[in-house]
């Protein structure tokens, strides 16, 4: 019995799937777990392992064509798992590349543009960031204060946005601003005049990952720079969708890496004379995780077969974020419980887990959003 795949959802993979998920282990195993903690305490995103990323074809791994690997929805989703059981950070880093910056040039964008900009991204020569979060905005991307202005043939752009993933990194932006003719998407190389960034310090949450804040100060781009398919909000939350997809699958990778350690360390710890496991409350706790990452797998197996055929609704994307998140969070947040005082300390991977995970559950729309939007369609009422 497989205590981290307790119904076997392996055995319901395809050869191909599996050889994915074993791949990114290797990667996960052999170059992140060696030094994730040290990138996690001293605040640094380890940027060397990009190349190995894009090498795997792991940057936009479910698109077709451009130098991209066009893989099944399970497949990426085992991606983002694995990513994630070394930390939280890769798979965000993977998660943007791929779903909040090549998905719209891919689904938005001119010919030219994918040509430009889609390779580049996915050899990971290009970083990309995704310039949708404001200050003041939150879970209302409807309050946009950032502004786009038609001049001439170009267009100028004033604003800034907020804890946006790789932004004091990224070689290009994809950026949202509202206009006369609603909510626009713009393709932003870095280096254009009026375009700066800033890295967002002091993080105690997904430290191994580079946060940044972006301003927009009349900055002019050029028509051809726009996405033309990209009309109104629906444009920056199809990205959203296709990322918290990719969430619903990763964190389960986090809680498979606190409950491995978990039942490592109580079948060695000894307490009143025999060994953690041995204790019923224990074993009871242990249990209720396996529970949980079961019930989460089964969620995300599912929806990538939705996703396949066609048929995945972003409510439904909506409860497997939601749900996995909150399992994912309790049970780190149980197993850095159970290692008592050791629990607090970065030689044991729970804590890091569940801070990061406190982001996790944050963006991409709040437990609280993905809970509304569950009701609303259960009542067909909004709340919101």
């Amino acid at each position: 019995m497989n205590a981290l795949d307790f119904f076997d959802l392996r055995g319901q993979l395809s050869s191909d799937e599996q050889l994915v998920q074993d791949s990114v282990a290797r990667l996960v195993d052999t170059r992140v777990l060696p030094i994730i903690r040290e990138c996690f305490e001293q605040h640094r995103f380890p940027r060397e392992l990009v190349p190995e990323l894009a090498a795997l074809g792991l940057l936009g791994a479910s698109l077709e064509g451009y130098g991209c690997a066009g893989l099944n929805s399970a497949s990426s989703g085992l991606i983002c798992q694995e990513l994630e059981r070394g930390d939280s950070a890769l798979r965000s880093f993977v998660s943007v590349q791929s779903s909040l910056v090549m998905y719209p040039i891919w689904a938005y964008g001119s010919e030219a543009q994918k040509q430009q900009y889609l390779p580049r991204l996915a050899r990971g020569e290009l970083i990309g960031c995704f310039g949708l979060t404001e200050p003041h905005g939150g879970s209302d991307p409807a309050n946009m204060k950032t502004r786009a202005r038609k001049s001439g043939g170009d267009w100028l752009i004033s604003g800034s946005k907020m804890w946006i993933t790789n932004g004091a990194i990224a070689d290009m932006c994809v950026a949202w601003a509202d206009s006369d003719e609603g909510v626009r998407g713009f393709i932003i190389d870095k280096g254009t005049r009026g375009f700066s960034s800033s890295e967002i310090e002091n993080k105690f949450s997904l430290r191994a990952s580079n946060t940044g804040a972006l301003f927009f100060d009349e900055v002019r781009v050029p028509e051809s720079q726009r996405l033309p398919g990209a009309a109104g909000l629906k444009g920056p939350l199809s990205c959203l969708t296709q990322a918290r997809y990719g969430i619903a699958w990763g964190v389960i990778g986090a809680a498979q890496a606190c409950l491995a350690q978990m039942l490592e360390y109580t079948a060695t710890r000894e307490l009143f004379g025999r060994p953690l496991a041995q204790n019923q409350a224990i074993q009871i706790r242990l249990a209720e995780m396996a529970r949980g990452i079961t019930t989460s797998q089964m969620l995300a197996l599912q929806l990538a077969r939705l996703k396949d055929k066609g048929e995945m609704k972003p409510v439904q994307v909506s409860m497997a974020k939601w749900h996995n998140c909150r399992t994912a969070l309790d049970i780190a947040r149980d197993c850095r419980d159970m290692l008592g005082g050791a629990g607090i300390s970065a030689e044991f991977g729970p804590i890091r887990h569940m801070l990061n995970l406190e982001s996790v559950i944050t963006y991409e729309g709040t437990e609280t959003i993905h809970q509304l939007a569950v009701g609303r369609e259960l009542t067909g009422r909004s709340a919101f």
